[in-house]
């Protein structure tokens, strides 16, 4: 009888299993359902790859990103694992050409995109097919407390109604309580065995402060610290993203951009590169780095502030996941906040799902402004306890401590008056913006309201002339 383990070893690869994916295996290989939570490099994808080779029938993944169900299953492929996906990237003819391969058994692993699963098209042709489980992958993303929310994902909760005895697996790197509870509702999972393991990952040092001058900033890091390595470095626009990645190839560096207004040949040129080449620095807006597997990431540098503490551990946490040193570096600024703010205002959520945003993007300055060990505050935030400082923070680096000499003394408090002086800038923001707003008010009640008032009286007593 095929094993778990003799699939690791023979397909895989690897001599044993980590952390709990034996028992995430097990759980699935004898028909549960199971939540699991593990941190970027953790290995979740064998947690559904392997029971889906062990069980009878093909495995069926659903994946919110074409780029990353295309390196799985080529990844898969070069292993001798028959794997293939459905998705819009495909023609009719391809497409047809997967379809006919289940119908026949020829694949053990199919990657869907939830928009194409939830289509009667194929619901049915998957209750023609021997489904050995369902994996959700990025589970995250059907909650709307989450950090990226999509809607398709609510619908998922139909494979618990449509296929009672298919046993179905959630999995993502990031999820606080209130998420997890979330995804266990919309998904049906209240009888799934849940896998928590630590969200500490203690080869990665992290390093944030207020930008002054950012370019020079990032290259002292890359010269001084990190040259010669692969990184991330990630910008809030795609316009910045194009300015980063041409400033940088001219410095010297084989800078590559990466983003949603770049074509799909060129996106995945770039990420092919990226994952197969030494020495490549991508510059990415968030577009990039989901489902990623490049162990030797030495860095991610975020040139702007992340939108929540979700989005931040989950990007820093593309870097080191061969458990050697890496650093996450952050420099943030006003302009972050305003531009984010701007972006949580306009967009199509509702009233609630705004203020959620708004609370985590305030966590996410909590994080930065701290002098404490920032590691404890991030583990703190998904609910995990980290006993004492780690000593690979900044904040622990660079402790502040009593009898420094004057002049570090004095760098400190210029680093309070700097983060004071965030704060009187956004509220003098607002005082203009209120003053404004009371001299357009007044503009109008003196000039133009008569007017209209006249205009009005004119139309009530059948006048078809308004006033001058």
């Amino acid at each position: 009888m095929t094993t778990p383990l003799s699939i690791l070893n023979s397909v895989f690869g690897y001599h044993e299993f980590r952390g709990t994916q034996a028992a995430v295996i097990d759980a699935l290989v004898q028909g549960d359902d199971a939540l699991v939570l593990m941190p970027t490099g953790g290995g979740k994808s064998l947690c559904y790859q392997i029971p889906a080779l062990v069980r009878e029938g093909v495995g069926i993944v659903i994946s919110p990103l074409i780029a990353l169900m295309q390196d799985q299953v080529s990844a898969l492929r070069e292993l001798g694992v028959r794997a293939g996906f459905l998705n819009s990237s495909l023609s009719i003819q391809e497409a047809r050409q997967i379809e006919l391969a289940l119908e026949r058994g020829e694949l053990d692993l199919l990657y869907v995109a939830p928009e194409r699963l939830i289509q009667p098209r194929t619901l049915e042709l998957f209750h023609q097919i021997k489904i050995s489980l369902f994996a959700i992958d990025e589970a995250h993303c059907v909650s709307q407390w989450g950090h990226d929310f999509r809607s398709d994902y609510l619908k998922l909760e139909l494979l618990h109604r449509e296929f009672p005895n298919v046993p179905r697996i959630a999995l993502t790197a990031t999820a606080d309580i209130r998420t997890r509870d979330e995804i266990i509702l919309r998904l049906q999972l209240q009888n799934a065995q849940q896998f928590i393991s630590g969200f500490d990952r203690p080869n990665i040092q992290y390093r944030i402060t207020q930008k002054n001058n950012p370019k020079i900033q990032l290259m002292r890091f890359l010269r001084e610290e990190h040259a010669g390595n692969s990184g991330i470095v990630y910008c809030l626009s795609r316009n910045k993203v194009d300015q980063i990645a041409e400033w940088l190839s001219s410095e010297g560096f084989t800078a590559l951009p990466y983003h949603a207004g770049l074509s799909s040949q060129i996106r995945q040129k770039n990420q092919e590169r990226f994952l197969r080449e030494d020495n490549i620095i991508m510059v990415a807006t968030i577009a990039f780095g989901m489902g990623i597997d490049k162990p030797d990431v030495r860095f991610v540098a975020h040139l702007d502030l992340p939108k929540s503490i979700e989005a931040y551990y989950q990007e820093t946490g593309r870097a080191g996941r061969d458990g050697e040193p890496a650093t996450g570096l952050l420099l943030y600024g006003l302009e972050d906040v305003v531009k984010l703010r701007q972006m949580m205002a306009q967009s199509e959520g509702n009233e609630e799902f705004k203020r959620n945003e708004q609370q985590r993007l305030n966590a996410m300055l909590g994080l930065c402004e701290i002098t404490s060990c920032r590691r404890q505050s991030l583990l703190r935030y998904f609910g995990e306890n980290l006993v004492q400082p780690c000593g690979n923070c900044d904040c622990c680096l660079n402790p502040l401590k009593p009898g420094m000499p004057p002049k570090l003394c004095k760098w400190r408090f210029l680093a309070c008056i700097a983060r004071v002086n965030v704060l009187v800038r956004v509220i003098l923001l607002m005082y203009y913006a209120a003053a404004i707003m009371k001299k357009f008010y007044n503009l109008v009640t003196t000039n133009y309201l008569p007017t209209i008032l006249a205009n009005i009286s004119a139309l009530t007593n059948g006048n078809r002339f308004f006033a001058n």
